[in-house]
Order: structure tokens, then C-alpha cells, then sequence
């Protein structure tokens, strides 16, 4: 059968992002079993021969519906896959979908009937919630940071903007490249609307949001991008704990070391 992605440059360019990405996440242990997730919105390099091109699946709900996704094309992980499969053969483990137009259902059309993510409806709904305010961001990455979701587990880290702080002070990079911060989601259940609708609140001022006791989701202009601020943070987190193994409390970056951080680089303060 011939894939969606031949003859097609810049959509097979996306999806080997999206291996390279699967393939970072299970390295560092991030992505245990079939956890963690993938979305990107590729409907920028859908042709008009893809749009003729018939479902392999049934209609299939979504559950709420979801209007700014009418006639949107996305990459998928598909549930119950693991990233290390997923790295090696992302259409085998994975699928495009077409949200179809009662923008409440979906349909898969390549390149196998590879059922998404369970968590689908959430990662959905952030894509519209981005479509909704024409931000330029089209890829969302789920996954379960170790370090990250240790702190997670400290009521003082769960506090408005105390993580951001303390990551931004642990080496100036975090705050150049993550300028954001990391958003707070106090414990919901996974793949829930609640959970879904808390993250879209939280990216209104975050790039990245912890979920408690579960993991981060991040969403950027590529998956790539996604991938690198959870990263950043994550090396912040090591910092922190490596200096704590060592016995001893981080001093970490004074505010006004910040401050100039942030004027040297044009960074929201």
C-alpha cells in the first residue's frame, strides 16, 4: 500500500520529527510502555489528493465538539503504542486523521486503521483552543518528565509560579528558552474534559503545563520545539535535585541576575 507520506516532502518532514522526538522521549525514559502522547495539526501540508483520498476507519465521536478543527488534518500516536515503536515506525504506530464536519467526529484515512490516543479528545481541544486565538503553534507533546514529575509530588512546587522561579534560576538557558514558565494542573483524572479544559486555561499564559503526579504537556510551532522546552526544564529540575543529592539548597540565580536575563534578551519579566 502506498503511504500518505510519499512524494510529499514537507508532511514526511513533520512526521520524522515526530519519530525523532518518540525516539528522544524513550531514551530518557520519559515515555514507559505505551505512556505519553503526540498530536500535530499537518493540515498546512494536506493536497488535494489527500482530501479525496476515502476513510479506512469508521466515523468515530469525539465528544464534544469542536469547531475551529472543521475539515483539519492530524498526526496521531495511536493508543496503546510505545514511543520506541513508534520512533522506528511512525505510521505503523500511529495515523492521520480528518476531523470531519460536524466537527464532532473524526475519520482516519492513513496510512493503517491505527485507533489515536485515548487522551485524543484533549489534545483536540487544546488544537482548537489554538486555532481559536490564530496562534502559530501546531504540535502537542504529552509525556512523563521523571524529574519533573517528582516535584510534582511537593505542594510548595504547586504553588502559582514557585517551580517557574526556581527552574528559571538554575541556569540561564531555562529562562531564554522557556520564558513562559511552567504552568500548574492540580491532580485530575487522565484524558478527562476536566483535565482538558484546565490545560487549555493554563496556556493562556504557559507553553508548558505540569499536571500533578502525572506528567507535562507542551505545545509549540513543531514537535520539535515541544520537545525542547520540556527539556530545558527538565535539565533545571536535574540541577536542582543533583545540588539536593549533594546536600545542600541550590542559591540559584538572583532576581536581579534574572532581571537582567530577561532585558538582555527581550524576555517577558
Amino acid at each position: 500500500m502506498k503511504s500518505i507520506l510519499e512524494n510529499r516532502e514537507g508532511l514526511a518532514r513533520e512526521i520524522d520529527k515526530v519519530a525523532e522526538v518518540a525516539s528522544y522521549l524513550w531514551q530518557k525514559g520519559w515515555a514507559e510502555r505505551n505512556g505519553g502522547n503526540i498530536t500535530v495539526n499537518i493540515t498546512e501540508y494536506v493536497d488535494d489528493e489527500i482530501r479525496k483520498m476515502h476513510a479506512i476507519s469508521e466515523v468515530f465521536p469525539i465528544g464534544k465538539r469542536l469547531p475551529f478543527l472543521k475539515d483539519c488534518y492530524f498526526y496521531c500516536k495511536g493508543t496503546n503504542m510505545r514511543m520506541r515503536d513508534l520512533a522506528r515506525h511512525p505510521m505503523e504506530n500511529g495515523s492521520v486523521i480528518k476531523i470531519i464536519d460536524d466537527c464532532a467526529s473524526y475519520v482516519i484515512i492513513a496510512d493503517n486503521p491505527v485507533r489515536p490516543t485515548s487522551e485524543l479528545p484533549s489534545h483536540l481541544s487544546v488544537h482548537n483552543y489554538l486555532l481559536s486565538i490564530n496562534s502559530p503553534y501546531k504540535a502537542s507533546v504529552h509525556t512523563h518528565p521523571i524529574e519533573l514529575v517528582a516535584m510534582s509530588h511537593n505542594k510548595r512546587f504547586l504553588e502559582k509560579d514557585v517551580a517557574s522561579h526556581l527552574l528559571w534560576s538554575m541556569i540561564p538557558e531555562t529562562k531564554a528558552f522557556c520564558p513562559k514558565g511552567l504552568g500548574i494542573v492540580p491532580y485530575l483524572l487522565p484524558g478527562s474534559v476536566e483535565l482538558a479544559d484546565a490545560t487549555i486555561k493554563e496556556l493562556s499564559d504557559y507553553d508548558v503545563v505540569m499536571w500533578e503526579k502525572h506528567g507535562v504537556f507542551a505545545v509549540d510551532s513543531d514537535v520539535m520545539q515541544a520537545f525542547d522546552q520540556i527539556d530545558v526544564l527538565n535539565k533545571s529540575a536535574l540541577i536542582y535535585i543533583a545540588a539536593k543529592n549533594m546536600g545542600f539548597e541550590p542559591d540559584g540565580m538572583s532576581d536581579e541576575q534574572m532581571k537582567e536575563m530577561s532585558l538582555a534578551f527581550n524576555l517577558p519579566k
